[in-house]
């Protein structure tokens, strides 16, 4: 085995000493688990770092899994054959609402549309497949921005904030609130934030780690989509999501929490 072929397994081997048990790790533990001395350990470390496959916290010194795997995931979700195990899924939920529904991914600090089907009634909404639209004004974005890391959310919100109808969430602290609120019910709400008589509600399918890589939306005319309808079609939105989680395999966390369910839900701090 070459030395350039060793050093790459090397690395692998440091990527999946993180597990769900076991999320941040010490230099020390990490040398342990891959039978390395500490100093090719934390070159390692150091070159993983450098292309954000791993975080360091500079207060404690432990090392963590970094936000790339976030992308990757994204970029994995978009290349599965969407249409063959989510449009089922989406058609059924557009019959039971008689609304638009989509399927939606996060790219930087917009989301994109895969899949669209179709609302049947006269007066519908709905994006094209490809359109990318600001993550911060819309049901699909803060339904991904709820679910992430605060640190990856703060690097988005640093990028600005979308200022389109006035009902946008133009501050950075009402928007961090109703993340937070989005978060603890399970799926987001827009109210004509992204455009004029226009609502929409998104939820997560999330993976096993509680990580969001892709949104199910449902889109329509604000006289049709009341904010208590909205509350309704939410909870029927992550029905679906966990669905989908399971039938691909992800082992998607239920979606529909509570209060009482969450033991530490994130705090944004702006």
């Amino acid at each position: 085995m070459s030395q350039s072929v060793r050093a790459v397994e090397r690395a692998l081997d440091i990527l999946l000493c993180f597990r769900k048990d076991h999320p941040s790790l010490s230099l020390t533990e990490i040398a342990g688990q891959v039978k390395m001395n500490k100093s090719t350990t934390h070159r390692l470390l150091a070159t993983l770092e450098s292309k954000h496959f791993i975080l360091r916290d500079k207060t404690t010194g432990m090392y963590q899994l970094g936000f790339l795997f976030i992308e990757l995931a994204s970029i994995t979700i978009r290349d599965r054959d969407v249409q063959r195990w989510a449009r089922p899924y989406l058609e059924e939920l557009s019959s039971q609402s008689s609304e638009t529904v989509d399927l939606a991914i996060l790219d930087d600090c917009d989301v994109i549309y895969l899949q669209v089907v179709e609302s049947t009634q006269r007066v519908k909404i709905a994006a094209a497949v490809g359109e990318r639209l600001p993550a911060t004004s819309t049901a699909s974005g803060k339904a991904f921005l709820a679910y992430l890391p605060e640190e990856k959310v703060k690097r988005i919100l640093d990028q600005g904030i979308s200022r389109l109808p006035e009902n946008t969430l133009v501050t950075r602290e009402k928007l961090l609130e109703d993340l937070h609120t989005t978060r603890m019910r399970g799926f987001a709400i827009s109210e004509e934030e992204f455009e004029k008589d226009i609502n929409a509600v998104a939820a997560p399918i999330l993976d096993s780690q509680g990580t969001p890589l892709a949104v199910i939306a449902i889109v329509g005319p604000s006289y049709r989509m009341s904010h208590e309808r909205m509350l309704a079609l939410g909870k029927m939105i992550c029905v679906t999501a966990e669905s989908i989680g399971r039938e691909v395999g992800m082992a998607a966390l239920p979606v529909i929490l509570s209060k009482s369910s969450i033991s530490n839900p994130m705090e944004f701090t702006g």
